[in-house]
């Protein structure tokens, strides 16, 4: 395989920490199957603020489009999420990137490991062989649509906007996977009282034809809300809109225990963005024990979604499934059962699934 090369953007908080480690897993597995990846860094977020005044220098734009992959990490700062008047915000940042790369279809697999089945507030039988993969629509809705004030700042909206071309270029990919696993697709909206979600529902419609092999669902987001709980089991691809995608990914991330278990990545016609779903997580920053198994699944999805690489995806899967089996948490996952001595902090666990690679 020719050299690939990787842009690794930390962001803001714990991104940083984390995505130290996912490097690390990714510079073992060249070393061990023979690959050749280089390496560069980026700012983007809070960080990138300080440092410039722009939460995506054009730099780091420019940076991420001639790379092959972008290891991600997360952008978020409390002085923001206090301040509702700030003007330059870090998630801006992120929005703008997502735009610029063309980035529409956010991939998060929703996939238990049978060892953290004590580690969630659903019960074990309940949640046992749950394997959903999320379709979030990542480029529309109201993160995108005309916003702002109204009546002397009394009034606020948000407009939600979606084009078929949006809806159908989603809607393709995740028929697609769904021929690859149960050949189930859940399409979720809210059609009953959303015009947006009416044009969702007739363009999944239109398409669904064209998979016979595919059974298709259609749910209201609140039902579905209360099925990943009630029964996980029964899903398992779900395509939905920005913002229901967005909600539902962060209940599911409960059915793996935490979110700090859950990779995503965030793909279209370019550069893929691979970065766990949890975000800058501030109160544990610099302590040491943010979970960084996300960042590690989120670099073996880079391997296989970006680089075709799916037995060196599926090495770093097992390595963070044997670190596990192995009785080693850190502490979001860990239970009343875990022994004191197998809670270990962010390069300690980290250092385990180097070890099982």
């Amino acid at each position: 395989m020719a050299t690939k090369h990787i842009l690794v953007v930390p962001g803001d908080g714990i991104g940083q920490e984390v995505t130290a480690v996912g490097k690390k897993v990714l510079e073992k597995i060249a070393a061990k199957f023979g690959h050749t990846f280089t390496y560069d860094e980026a700012l983007i977020g809070h960080v990138a603020i300080e440092a410039t005044g722009n939460p995506l220098p054009d730099e780091t734009l420019e940076k991420m489009r001639q790379s092959d992959a972008v290891l991600f990490g997360a952008v978020g700062h409390p002085k923001y999420d206090n301040d509702p008047t700030a003007k330059v915000r870090p998630e801006q940042g992120l929005l703008k990137m997502r735009k610029e790369l063309g980035l529409y279809a956010n991939l998060r697999p929703i996939k238990l490991f049978d060892e953290l089945l004590g580690a969630s507030s659903i019960k074990p039988e309940i949640l046992k062989g749950a394997d959903i993969l999320f379709f979030r629509e990542l480029t529309g809705d109201i993160y995108f649509g005309e916003k702002g004030r109204k009546n002397d700042g009394d009034t606020a909206y948000d407009i939600a906007e979606y084009s078929r071309y949006e809806v159908e270029r989603i809607a393709r990919k995740a028929f697609e996977a769904a021929r690859t696993r149960r050949k189930k697709l859940c399409s979720v909206d809210k059609a009953n009282v959303i015009e947006t979600s009416r044009l969702w529902r007739e363009v999944i419609q239109k398409i669904a034809p064209e998979y016979p092999d595919v059974e298709v669902e259609h749910q209201f987001v609140d039902a579905t809300a209360m099925l990943l709980i009630k029964d996980p089991r029964r899903f398992d691809v779900v395509v939905t809109a920005n913002l229901f995608g967005d909600i539902l990914t962060d209940e599911a991330s409960q059915i793996a225990g935490s979110m700090g278990m859950l990779a995503s990545a965030s793909v279209g016609d370019g550069t893929g963005v691979y970065e766990p779903i949890h975000g800058s997580a501030h109160d544990i920053t610099g302590k040491g024990v943010a979970n960084p198994l996300a960042s590690i699944l989120s670099a073996a999805l880079l391997l296989d979604i970006s680089f075709g690489l799916k037995a060196e995806a599926e090495a770093v899967i097992n390595a963070v499934d044997q670190v596990l089996k192995a009785g080693f948490r850190t502490r979001d996952i860990a239970d009343a059962q875990t022994p004191a001595e197998k809670v270990l902090g962010t390069e300690a666990i980290g250092a385990e699934v180097l070890k099982f690679l």
